[in-house]
């Protein structure tokens, strides 16, 4: 890709507009006190009989064995569309962990899912063993006095990627004026590996909305769970990440008077958070029990499936440190090339649709050899990212003069009664506002594409990304049936070249998101 330089000007414009978008309160820079959030949480609160976590003698390597996928050689892959079986997949295996739990996630939120996964990660360090975390410092949704808390576990250890001077706003705006170029190349992979047997990868980050779990907007996501090699080739990824100089140890990013004072003092309050019936309901913690059992039924409905071929790809770390805005790597490389060689069809889910010329070019181009090309993103009324949205409106047109067939994703999909599964939204006896999360294609009727890379520039250029590249008829068949049910009038409005469903969004949304027009499209 044709890398292109900014002048002077046009940096201090585009610093300019993000600092705009900070002030809108869109970057998520503010940290929380997970110490005020576990406010009145003691030592003592909750540690009741229902609430001992106590792993049966079952371990991964025998549910791997049990389930007849223990060729290591090979890759079986499971697809996990519903958030609440995503989350309790993580939960069992981090229960279940013998030796290693390493996490590299965008964003790490201390809401209730988050609080609940740092018990299972504190409750598998005190087991012995290694829990090491990457997270990127933009999202860091957690004071630092408290990371370093966690830090100073014998069995955790945390790392920032590429952390800038300060964690309160201020310091994020100073950082931006900075060092723009710098200060946007952020770490947008997300992989979860344990034991290096298993390994989790996707659009999920850690916060309730992304597991069906938030009561006002949840985000329909899909990851992908890989036994055998395409787990080692995931965990080789996140070693390059670890081992990487923009990879900082928190003792290294902060400064001396950050460090906790007391941080048995907070792992005793978020054991009793978690062990408080309120946060964590006993029939949840019933079904992650269950999980173990599950693996072998899931086998056999033919919802494993057996790879015929898998590549990983992962940007290195560092992402175009070229000094301009253009540049892209591995990931965008590969999806570039998969999209040349469709043939037949191309059926994809991306939440932001920002393209480029070139990007509107390969479509095209694949619609004139005859590949019908269908493409899911986020309506107005559904999107949670209006910069992008914005950016998307410059391009549809163009896009639906492509031949594109384009369909836009309905905030109160009929399809998000199957896929919100959460006793907690059954309890409280609504849905949800659904909003598209998931980043992934299916070409050909045979290769399924998850991962966190969304059609954007950001993504092809700055954040480093990763993909699954599966090959599987099966597994395609499995995943394409959904992704065209969630095309249903009832799922999403079909946007054409004379009506588009912008009018469904309130007026003061559509006003908000024309004001985003001030961001230039390079960094949406």
């Amino acid at each position: 890709m044709q890398k292109q330089h900014l002048t002077n000007w046009a940096y201090t414009a585009l610093a300019c507009t993000t600092v705009l978008c900070m002030a809108w309160g869109l970057t998520g820079c503010q940290s929380e006190d997970l110490s005020s959030r576990l406010n009145g949480y003691g030592s003592t609160a909750g540690e009741g009989a229902g609430c001992q976590v106590i792993p049966d003698s079952v371990t991964i390597a025998d549910r791997i064995q049990s389930a007849g996928i223990s060729d290591s050689a090979a890759t079986w892959a499971y697809v996990l569309e519903e958030g609440e079986e995503a989350i309790f997949t993580r939960a069992w295996l981090s229960e279940h962990s013998a030796h290693s739990i390493d996490i590299q996630y965008f964003i790490f939120s201390m809401d209730n899912v988050g609080i609940i996964a740092l018990d299972y990660l504190l409750r598998a360090a005190d087991r012995g063993v290694q829990v090491r975390m990457l997270v990127d410092d933009i999202m860091l949704d957690v004071a630092v006095e408290d990371v370093a808390a966690l830090s100073a576990h014998p069995g955790i250890e945390i790392r920032v990627y590429n952390p800038t001077e300060g964690k309160n706003a201020a310091a994020k705006v100073a950082n931006v004026l900075g060092d723009f170029q710098g200060f946007n190349q952020r770490m947008h992979n997300k992989t979860f590996v344990v034991d290096g047997q298993v390994a989790i990868t996707g659009g999920r980050n850690i916060a309730d909305e992304y597991f069906d779990y938030d009561q006002e907007y949840n985000f329909r996501d899909r990851d992908v769970m890989l036994v055998g090699a395409g787990a080692s080739a995931v965990h080789a990824s996140f070693e390059e990440f670890w081992a990487d100089p923009l990879a900082v140890e928190v003792g290294r990013a902060l400064t001396p008077n950050m460090a906790s004072s007391d941080p048995e003092a907070l792992y005793a309050q978020i054991h009793a958070y978690a062990c408080d019936p309120e946060n964590f309901w006993p029939e949840i913690r019933a079904l992650i029990d269950g999980v173990a059992d599950a693996i072998p039924r899931i086998a056999q409905a033919g919802r494993l499936h057996r790879l015929d071929a898998m590549q990983f790809v992962s940007d290195a770390p560092g992402k175009n440190s070229s000094g301009g805005f253009s540049g892209g790597g591995a990931s965008t490389d590969a999806l570039i090339e998969r999209v040349q060689s469709a043939q037949e069809s191309l059926v994809i889910q991306s939440p932001y649709l920002v393209l480029t010329d070139l990007g509107l070019g390969l479509f095209a181009e694949a619609v004139a050899r005859g590949v019908n090309v269908t493409i899911l993103t986020n309506s107005l009324c559904s999107t949670d990212n209006l910069e992008a949205f914005n950016g998307y409106q410059r391009i549809r047109a163009d896009l639906l003069a492509a031949g594109v067939d384009v369909y836009e994703y309905r905030p109160d999909a009929e399809i998000r009664k199957q896929l919100i599964t959460a006793a907690k939204q059954e309890r409280a006896g609504y849905v949800p506002v659904f909003g598209l999360h998931a980043k992934s294609m299916v070409i050909d009727h045979r290769t399924v594409v998850i991962g966190t890379f969304n059609l954007d520039p950001r993504s092809a250029n700055l954040n480093t990304e990763c993909v699954a590249l599966m090959e599987s008829p099966a597994m395609a068949a499995q995943v394409e049936e959904l992704m065209l049910r969630e095309l249903a009038p009832e799922n999403a409005w079909h946007t054409t070249a004379d009506w588009n469903p912008d009018g469904q969004a309130g007026w003061d949304k559509r006003v908000r998101c024309w004001l985003r027009g001030v961001v230039p499209a390079a960094v949406l």
